[in-house]
């Protein structure tokens, strides 16, 4: 039996005056089933919402099994001993493609912060909810923000990962019409506590049975997208960790193998030994590996064995194959060959290292701003609860988001800086101020 104020309780269709077509209505109370909306009608509802989220599942946890360097690679079984088959090293190129970006996405504040969300941020850990967010939106697409009221009525911020929540994106404000989250589960991976999110409620369930509904007043459903590179085909974004990133990494574990296997070869190359005669000892092929003087005796003949050693294998094709793989999947995510761990040059200056990232500094601000609205559009609902007030979304549209810089400036940078900024300001009196100076070097200015 479901409780009240279930959304899987089945009212009775009713014609919707609207489309003249009949829906399910709103269940909630304080809306007239014959006055509801028409867009609540369309809405998926938490079964269907679990059967999409069990879809992507998968493929969120491949990527995070590559990032964690727990992923599986086919083995091709051309080359290997059988004693080997199925041993693959580990390779962190998946995991340093994320961390690189994501290291140098660091959320500061709210400016023109005229409805305290700063206050909200600081009171629920910033640092290791934005950094959290952001790298699970890294690896996995997109992340979700949870909020909730806390014991002490203020909001309750909650970053919940791809493969435990998705819904329905409304593609003009980036926030969802429906929502459904997996809160807790087992020791063994079983679902105990989920959510599904609606306008204005939330629906709480333990092991599939409806225990409870919190109702706030606000307009969309408080969980909130962060997301990656989104586009009009795929709005809940691409991962970092792309198709072709992980077939780079797969090739390069090959590789590795293959090294791992030369390696032997190169360490004690073949041998051989023509002559012997059929009456001779065994050698111990361990003895004679090892042994630096070996002794053969004539035979009755008078006849003495010939030695001699093979080629031995070279490692150069190996290391040439891995570097041409680390080239290909720094391609993938805007990272150089010294980032790859095959240093190319002396150490540069700052000046040299943005522009050999300029990729990446175009991916990060590009990702600054997409993640940017979604901690925007998460404090604007958790104003809405903290206030108990339905806000329109367009009155926080001064509120900007603020990063610290991609790249920070080294002194050359911040001299070259500061000539600049000399040479603007007689030209343009105030064009500098505090603040976009901050945004520049990154460097709070001193408390007036």
């Amino acid at each position: 039996m479901t409780g009240a104020g279930d959304p899987l309780r089945r009212p009775t269709l009713d014609r919707c005056r609207i489309c003249t077509k009949k829906h399910t209505p709103e269940s909630t109370p304080y809306k007239n089933k014959y006055f509801w909306r028409h867009e609540m009608a369309q809405k998926l509802g938490i079964e269907k919402l679990r059967h999409k989220l069990s879809v992507k599942q998968t493929r969120v946890s491949m990527r995070y099994n590559y990032y964690e360097m727990k992923n599986t690679v086919r083995d091709l079984q051309i080359s290997t001993p059988p004693a080997l088959k199925g041993w693959f090293s580990s390779l962190g190129w998946c995991a340093k493609g994320v961390d690189k970006l994501a290291d140098r996405l660091v959320f500061r504040e709210f400016r023109n912060d005229t409805f305290d969300l700063n206050e909200i941020f600081n009171m629920n850990n910033p640092d290791i909810l934005t950094r959290s967010a952001v790298l699970s939106a890294l690896i996995a697409s997109c992340s979700f923000i949870y909020i909730s009221r806390g014991e002490d009525e203020t909001p309750r911020l909650q970053v919940i990962d791809a493969s435990r929540a998705t819904g329905c994106i409304d593609p003009i404000t980036g926030l969802l019409t429906e929502g459904y989250a997996i809160l807790t589960t087992d020791e063994h991976g079983r679902v105990e506590t989920e959510a599904y999110f609606d306008a204005g409620a939330t629906y709480y369930y333990e092991y599939g049975k409806h225990v409870r509904t919190d109702k706030y007043n606000c307009d969309f459903p408080l969980l909130v997208p962060v997301i990656f590179k989104p586009d009009a085909r795929r709005p809940f974004g691409h991962s970092r960790i792309s198709r072709a990133g992980m077939e780079h990494v797969n090739a390069a574990l090959r590789t590795l193998k293959r090294a791992e296997i030369t390696a032997e070869f190169y360490s004690f190359p073949q041998k051989w030994i023509t002559g012997l005669s059929d009456d001779a000892d065994e050698l111990d092929k361990w003895r004679a590996s090892m042994s630096s003087i070996l002794a053969f005796t004539k035979d009755s003949q008078g006849d003495s064995p010939s030695l001699g050693q093979f080629n031995a294998a070279t490692m150069g094709p190996h290391v040439e194959h891995l570097r041409m793989l680390a080239s290909l999947f720094g391609a993938e995510v805007d990272l150089t060959l010294d980032d790859m761990g095959f240093p190319t040059e002396n150490p540069a200056s700052s000046e040299a290292i943005k522009s050999a990232h300029e990729n990446l500094r175009l991916t990060a601000t590009s990702a600054q701003r997409t993640f940017g609205t979604g901690f925007l559009n998460a404090g604007y609902l958790a104003a809405c609860v903290r206030d108990d007030y339905a806000y329109q979304r367009s009155v926080f549209y001064e509120t900007r988001p603020i990063w610290e810089p991609v790249f920070e400036p080294d002194l050359s940078a911040l001299s070259m800086i500061g000539d600049a900024m000399i040479k603007m300001q007689q030209a343009i009196p105030g064009y500098f101020g505090r603040n976009n100076l901050y945004d520049l070097t990154g460097i709070r200015p001193e408390e007036e």
